[in-house]
């Protein structure tokens, strides 16, 4: 084929995955509206609409020209610039894991992920397990037999499959790696904490309540104080924080409880920080495989680094201390930036993840990799997984749920088909801190301006370092080029020892 016939079949394939972006945006704005604002009647007139989209998404990709417009798009991929052959390698890489599934299996799944998510809301809500089983087992049912199926075309194992979809590139033997790491020192370094924390005054306790509409307020200013974009997106309420939508109309959750604004303050900062990403994206690669965000490692890495790294600095504590009190009312010593950052900092054994102090959080997430990966080896059933995870809580952190509800049904992820995304939250976490220690070597100035309140010298660093990359290296290339180390262990630990044992 000659090269001009070559460039077509590149541009034809670059027409073709800008619709599919465009589907998958929709895709997206349907979910966040199931999640926050559609009535429970219309689940399943939302399922069937997410079934069809899904459908036409795969039948898109999967069209019989597709192996031949990326054949001929090769062949001349050596005069294609550097991102264009980035661009092209990831369409190969969907492309490849779309035809492993058939598309039966995409309609299939797709229903089965609403029904069974509709249904986890209403058993999490009553605390009623033997409800959900059933769906769950039928959803790791489907989900089992599409990692098996693309296992065999992609010479992966099934859970290695899962990954992919989320980290591209990840394999589970590196995150056994990195795991077994954290927990030799993490247990050890937990106690030595408490230990620490236990020596010191306690926190004084902040009473509310604290009304949602002025959480809400304070939530849209800390947003804008981080440089979100209310012209490009919105903020509302669901069951489980998220941020989906697409980057020019991003769509932001939190849950608020009027006896406590710590949680939604922070869940509101961690999803900014996804936004922001997000919205960082190289815009003219906007629709293209490589003007996509990095994989969930990068997107939590970003998440916390503005909620854990940046958000619970003591610059920025002492900024927000008198916005606090200015919104809430509040007066006394327990609106002190001492205090604050003493409420922000405690660390405790928690049942709940999302509530989870950043020290204990890996523990959770660990937790979770080990039965994901049991189930999905079909070594462990719906129906045994509440005692499989309360015997996991026990081990882990020496605590055990009264119930389901604050047990194996308290996330979203597996009801939802998001299985191999909750190995990211850590690795995210050990990325989060390797980039904001190279931020700071980079620019000392960086730290300081959050306690102004100014996080524009910080996005000024990530969007060259991070976001302005796209796709178009590996997740760990991103956090190798930025901070010159590969993703590790070192960095999490330092900060943690420094953070809480002053160390």
């Amino acid at each position: 084929m000659s090269e001009s016939n070559s460039i077509s079949a590149y541009e034809a394939l670059k027409a073709r995955f800008h619709r599919l972006s465009a589907l998958q945006g929709a895709q997206a704005v349907l979910h966040w509206d199931r999640a926050t604002m559609m009535p429970e009647g219309g689940a399943r007139a939302r399922a069937e609409q997410q079934a069809a989209l899904a459908l036409v998404a795969h039948e898109l990709i999967t069209a019989p020209q597709m192996a031949d417009l990326l054949a001929s798009a090769r062949e001349t991929a050596a005069s294609l610039t550097e991102w264009d052959r980035a661009n092209l390698e990831e369409m190969a890489r969907i492309h490849a894991h779309a035809t492993a599934t058939p598309a039966d299996l995409v309609e299939k799944l797709s229903h089965q992920k609403s029904e069974t998510e509709m249904i986890w809301r209403g058993a999490r809500a009553a605390n009623d397990y033997a409800r959900l089983a059933p769906a769950l087992d039928a959803l790791i049912a489907l989900i089992r037999e599409q990692a098996a199926a693309k296992a065999d075309a992609l010479g992966l194992s099934p859970y290695d499959v899962l990954l992919d979809s989320y980290d591209p590139g990840r394999r589970s033997g590196e995150i056994d790696r990195l795991f077994d790491e954290i927990e030799s020192f993490l247990p050890d370094l937990l106690r030595r904490v408490m230990d620490a924390q236990g020596a010191r005054p306690a926190h004084l306790p902040i009473s509310g309540p604290f009304p949602v509409a002025l959480q809400e307020r304070l939530g849209r200013e800390v947003m804008d104080a981080l440089g979100f974009d209310f012209r490009h997106g919105r903020l509302d309420v669901s069951h489980h924080p998220f941020t989906g939508g697409v980057p020019e109309d991003s769509r932001i959750t939190t849950r608020y409880d009027e006896a406590d604004f710590t949680e939604s303050l922070m869940a509101v900062i961690h999803e900014t920080g996804h936004s922001l990403y997000e919205r960082g994206l190289p815009a003219e690669w906007r629709g293209q495989p490589v003007g996509r965000s990095r994989g969930m490692t990068i997107h939590e890495s970003q998440s916390l680094l503005f909620e854990m790294q940046a958000g619970r600095s003591a610059p920025f504590i002492a900024f927000l201390s008198p916005r606090l009190k200015s919104i809430f009312g509040g007066e006394g010593p327990e609106w002190s930036p001492e205090n604050l950052l003493a409420h922000y900092r405690r660390v405790r054994l928690s049942l709940i993840r999302v509530q989870a102090d950043e020290v204990t959080y890996p523990l959770h997430v660990i937790l979770r990799y080990r039965l994901e990966r049991a189930m999905i080896a079909g070594d462990l059933g719906a129906a045994d997984l509440p005692a499989a995870w309360n015997e996991g809580m026990e081990k882990a952190l020496g605590i055990r749920p009264p119930d389901d509800a604050s047990g194996c049904m308290q996330d979203i992820h597996w009801p939802s088909g998001s299985f191999g995304y909750f190995p990211t939250y850590t690795l995210g976490a050990l990325a989060a801190a390797q980039l904001f220690a190279a931020a700071k070597r980079a620019d000392p100035a960086i730290e300081p301006a959050l306690g102004k309140g100014d996080f524009s010298l910080l996005l000024q660093w990530v969007r060259g370092n991070v976001h302005g990359h796209g796709s178009r290296l590996s997740p760990d290339g991103i956090v190798l080029a930025a901070t010159g180390e590969p993703l590790g262990t070192a960095a999490f630990r330092r900060h943690i020892e420094e953070r809480y044992l002053g160390c």
